[in-house]
């Protein structure tokens, strides 16, 4: 029987990882890393929140009403739920846009609605601005919206 001594076992194991091709791999340096950025659609941004925020690589996108500004204020089109909904996903279009991605990037969205009996009409217009895959969505009722809105929608895109 062989007796190997504890120099020899680590020469032997040496060797062996040397026979198999394994190297020790070599501390690499992380790329420095960006904090948040805040990304506003007017400036001076009148509001205690951020159109969006971007870190990594999401995009934070912060809740939008159908709403225009019209002499430096928000105002909500007029017509209800449905030109309410188109509003509030070309604001988050036009933010996810600014902010480096697209609407086929859209991971996530969370969908407020004033009144549950708007659903189906809130689906038809939303599923003309996600017509590939769709992303994952929440979607509850809410009592109280921004400028008495109808529908209020957040969402979380991908950068490009």
């Amino acid at each position: 029987m062989t007796h190997l001594t504890k120099g020899t076992s680590l020469v032997v194991t040496l060797a062996a990882l040397a026979s198999w091709n394994i190297t020790a791999a070599a501390p690499q340096a992380s790329p420095p890393r960006q904090g948040p950025q805040y990304l506003n659609m007017t400036d001076p941004w009148p509001y205690p929140f951020s159109s969006a925020v971007r870190t990594g690589n999401l995009l934070f996108v912060s809740g939008q009403i159908g709403s225009k500004v019209q002499d430096n204020a928000p105002v909500l089109v007029p017509g209800g739920i449905e030109p309410e909904a188109r509003q509030a996903l070309d604001n988050i279009k036009a933010i996810v846009e600014r902010g480096g991605s697209s609407m086929n990037r859209v991971v996530k969205c969370t969908v407020m609605l004033a009144d549950m009996k708007d659903w189906p009409k809130f689906n038809e217009i939303y599923a003309t601005y996600f017509p590939g895959p769709k992303p994952a969505r929440a979607a509850f009722g809410a009592n109280g919206l921004a400028l008495n809105a109808h529908v209020e929608v957040e969402c979380v895109a991908q950068i490009n």
